[in-house]
């Protein structure tokens, strides 16, 4: 049995990207970025993918009809790369039905606050605005919701009093680059099992379950 194939959607700079490639190429988990792909044609994910000789997309939601349309395609491209776990690194869209159905309980998403509190746009600033004590971020599935799927792995980072957004979001970020590369690496070695809403991890071989 060959190695996971990642399909990864972003957004932006891709520096969660870079963590799972990282990960890849040091042997660190069973997987390998198959495609990235990506709704800003000026992101640097894509060029990060370039220079890893990984196949780098680029899909227009503006050329599509509707919403479904453009997941089609998506969906179509990630298929065709033998995708079998989607990462969302810093993709700005709500995953929708089409996703879904062809992704289910295959997608997974990096959230920058422990959820379930602070979702959306900012958790780190909505965190630090709000003056907790303790903040982080959250690998989970992805539902129909936002950022309100079954959580696989969490972190926590302490807030400071001399924090800003800025410093405590680079704190965040650190966090971000390691429990992502393991999250993808409980799921490639079928360690997930989900009930309801909660993830337990166990020594299982097989692919995620679902009850």
């Amino acid at each position: 049995m060959g190695k996971l194939r990642l399909g990864v959607l972003a957004s932006g700079r891709g520096s969660n990207l870079q963590a799972i490639m990282d990960a890849a190429a040091t042997g660190k988990i069973e997987a390998e970025v198959a495609v990235v792909i990506s709704d800003n044609e000026g992101a640097f994910a894509l060029e990060r993918a370039r220079r890893a000789g990984i196949p780098a997309e680029f899909v227009d939601p503006e050329a599509f009809s509707s919403k479904e349309e453009y997941e089609k395609a998506i969906v179509a491209l990630l298929q065709r790369y033998g995708t079998g776990l989607v990462c969302l690194a810093g993709y700005m869209r709500m995953v929708g039905k089409v996703m879904l159905d062809a992704f289910w309980n295959k997608i997974i998403n990096i959230h920058p606050a422990l959820l379930p509190s602070f979702p959306g746009l900012h958790g780190q600033e909505q965190a630090w605005k709000h003056g907790v004590k303790y903040s982080g971020c959250t690998v989970h599935f992805v539902d129909e919701g936002m950022d309100t799927g079954p959580i696989i792995i969490q972190a926590v980072v302490p807030v400071y009093d001399d924090d800003t957004a800025d410093t405590l979001s680079a704190r965040i970020l650190e966090q971000e680059h390691r429990i992502y590369p393991e999250a993808i690496r409980l799921f490639a070695g079928g360690k997930l099992k989900i009930t309801g809403r909660k993830v337990s991890w166990e020594k299982g071989t097989g692919p995620l379950s679902h009850s």
